[in-house]
């Protein structure tokens, strides 16, 4: 399987390869952390998803240019939310997340609020 590196860091030791799927996987974790996040947005179906299996879930978008990151993340609010300050909160738990754990710089972290949850 190839690994789609973020990041590659080179020592006597040997390497380290971050894939896009280990991004994306802190990202939504880290989304899904936060008070009011009910989900992260379900993805269109295109004919082209429905024959090539993707392992980053499509509400999840990560670009990677000379290791820097920029993240873009659709998520579900839960009803009665403040929607500014959801977003800005998952803004920075995706950040700082992604950064902590990967030492990889997060130059954005673009939030997409694409439904409301209305609890039952």
């Amino acid at each position: 399987m190839e690994v789609n590196s973020a990041q590659r860091l080179s020592s006597e030791g040997g390497s380290l390869k971050i894939s896009d799927e280990v991004i994306a996987t802190i990202t939504r974790l880290a989304a899904l952390e936060v008070n009011g996040v009910s989900d992260l947005a379900p993805a269109p179906v295109s004919m082209k998803d429905m024959f090539v299996k993707s392992p980053i879930p499509k509400s999840i978008r990560i670009n990677i240019s000379q290791d820097v990151v920029e993240i873009d993340v659709s998520i579900v609010v839960k009803f009665g939310a403040k929607v500014v300050e959801l977003a800005q909160k998952v803004q920075n738990n995706v950040k700082a997340s992604v950064q902590n754990m990967t030492g990889l710089t997060v130059s954005k972290v673009n939030v997409y609020v694409a439904g409301i949850h209305f609890d039952e």
